[in-house]
Order: C-alpha cells, then structure tokens, then sequence
C-alpha cells in the first residue's frame, strides 16, 4: 500500500489546518484554538456593535438620579407649605385674646381677634370617623362581591361604574345632600329622636337637617367609590395558589376569602381607607353646603350645628380681614398637620404588617 497522503487542510475541519502529532509540541492539542464568539451585534458582523458597559450604568445611574430628585421635590414641597403655613399664621396667633387650641368660637374680625381651633378639628375628626364607619363595611362587600363573587362581566361592568362615580365633584354631592338627601335624613333623625332620645348623641329639641349625621353620610357617599376600587384591586392580586390551597384544605368560599384573601389584601385595604380619610379630612364644599354653621363641641348627631376646618375656610374666607385671613390660614396649618399625622400613621402600619408577612413567609 502507499503513504497516504496527509488531509488537505481544508477537510473535515472547515478550511482550519490540523497539524500532524509528529510537527507538534509535546502536550499541545490536535484541534486549533477555538475563535472567538461573534453575535450578529459584534463588530465585523455589521449591527453596529453591542451596548458599551460604561453607557449602560450611565443610564441607570440617570434613571436613579432622576427619580431622587423626583422624590425629594415632593418632600420639599410638604417642607415649603408647612413654612408659608407658619410665616402667614404666626402674627394672627400673637393678636389673638384667647386661648386657640380651646376656645369655642371663631371672631378673628373683632377689635380683639377671639378664635379657636378647637370645636373645628372636633367636628372634622368626627364627621370624618363617621363617614368611614359608614363606608368601609359597604365598600369592603362590594369589593368583595364584585371580585369573588359577581361574573366576570357582571364585576368589570359594576367596577367601571364604581369608578365613574369616583370622578363625580364635590359641589355635586353637597348640592345634591342639601336640597335633596337632607329630607329623608331630616325624618330619619326625628324618628331617631322620638325613640333614642335618651341617648346623647340622638338627643335635643331640634331643629333637624343640616347635621353632623347628613355631613358624615355625604362623605361617605364620596369616600366610597375609593375605597371600593383600590380593595377590590387589591382582591384580584391575591394568588391563585393560596385561593386553592385554602380550598383544597376543605375551606368553604367565605373561609377562603376569610383566611386567604382579607390577610393578603390587609395593606391595600388599610391603605385604601387611610386614602378615603385623607378625602374625608380635606372635603370643603360638601360639607359647607351640608353641615350647620356652629362652633361648640357636641357629639350630638342629629342636631343642626357642626362645622369643619375646611368648610370654615370655605365660608368665612370671603368676608375675612388680614388677622382673618392669618387665623383661616393658622386652622389650615393645623388641618395640614392632622392629614400628615394620619399618612404617617398609616405608612407605619402598612411597614409593620410588611414586616409581619416577611418573617411569617
């Protein structure tokens, strides 16, 4: 037989020479060293070449910058209002000849301003407590009917609605509570009169209609296309596994809501509430239109009387001198801290379940 002839450097290897055992160095391998690995983006294969590192943090370093820079404007915003808060109503505050924190009257006009916060914030604190006493329970069922319960078309349909009634304005409600809603409340509340007098907060002679009682339920007519949205969004992100595995434990529909759904939900909910009292505290037109012009602190419901911060606001501001207008703007300063001390709380609540769900998980 004759030599065989050594493979021509184009065979089997694609066009890359194998160098014979006998030409090369001891330990060296047969197989040529691997080239390196081109994508279609690599220079020489056209794409114009892949992102360069350095470009790419940049970018998130910008990113990262931007929304800091987001975020710390908002804070210095709150810090800016509260600052033109102080400036404007510290000389009302040094011309006032009572005590503002208790005194239960508002005549910051008068040679000697008199004017207190007191019976104010009691009345907001009040009719907003009641709205949301009054409108968490329904809007929690509704949520609930409407992303549990309800066919899917049925629930997407009420949903929208719901959502719809969220952008309706406030001058709407309070026109609507003062011509129309305040007579059947005016007959609700002397019927509550006749027969829960002797309860304090059903009691007095009268007059009826323009309460703390038809303030708190226009409020929570308004308050609630709010809290019911963001729950029942809230709802529909629970996990399907935990909705089965409830059910597959033998757990009925209302125990999987009960042990599955409402602990998983908490945060929005409490955040969706805090959303609906932050409403509450700050409506003025509403409530101006809805509530008795008072100044005494009364947990009487049903009696003409009650007023607010911002309804006051609302209605004195027109006819306010500058000790006046320094003394509106003094109830707002107190308003601006009762709403930051109810957001505060409510992220401090919302952190703390967080930090439950972490280490229960």
């Amino acid at each position: 037989m004759g030599d065989i002839p050594p493979r021509s450097a184009d065979a089997g290897t694609g066009g890359t020479p194998v160098t014979p055992s006998h030409e090369r160095p001891a330990g060296a391998s047969a197989l040529p060293a691997e080239a390196p690995l081109r994508t279609p983006g690599s220079p020489g294969l056209g794409g114009g070449g892949a992102l360069p590192r350095a470009r790419k943090f940049g970018a998130e370093r910008a990113f990262r910058g931007l929304t800091l820079a987001a975020g710390s404007t908002v804070l210095v915003i709150i810090a800016a209002i509260a600052i033109f808060l102080i400036a404007r109503a510290v000389p009302a505050l040094q011309a006032n000849t009572e005590n503002f924190w208790t005194f239960e009257g508002w005549f910051p006009n008068d040679a000697e301003p008199k004017f207190g916060i007191g019976a104010l914030a009691f009345g907001t604190v009040l009719s907003s407590v009641l709205a949301l006493l009054i409108a968490v329970p329904i809007a929690l069922g509704i949520a609930l009917y409407l992303s549990h319960y309800a066919p899917r078309r049925v629930g997407t349909t009420l949903g929208f609605l719901i959502d719809l009634l969220a952008a309706v304005p406030s001058v709407v409600f309070g026109l609507w509570g003062r011509d129309i809603f305040i007579n059947p409340v005016r007959d609700f509340s002397v019927w509550l009169n006749k027969y829960f007098g002797w309860l304090p907060v059903f009691g007095g002679d009268g007059p009826f209609g323009k309460s703390i009682m038809l303030g708190a339920l226009v409020l929570a007519i308004m308050v609630l296309p709010i809290i019911t949205s963001l729950s029942r969004e809230v709802f529909l992100q629970t996990p399907t596994a935990n909705e089965e595995a409830a059910l597959a434990l033998g757990a009925g529909h209302w125990e999987m809501i009960r042990t599955a759904v409402l602990p998983y939900g908490r945060p929005g909910i409490i955040a969706a509430v805090m959303l609906g009292l932050g409403r509450a505290l700050g409506e003025t037109i509403a409530l101006a239109m809805t509530l008795g012009i008072t100044f005494n602190i009364s947990f009487n419901l049903i009696e003409n009387g009650g007023n607010t911060i911002a309804a006051n606001i609302a209605n004195t501001f027109g006819e306010a001198n500058e000790t006046g207008r320094g003394a509106l703007i003094a109830s707002g300063l107190v308003l601006f801290a009762i709403t930051l001390i109810v957001n505060m709380t409510a992220r401090a609540i919302i952190y703390r379940r967080r930090e439950f769900t972490e280490s229960a998980a």
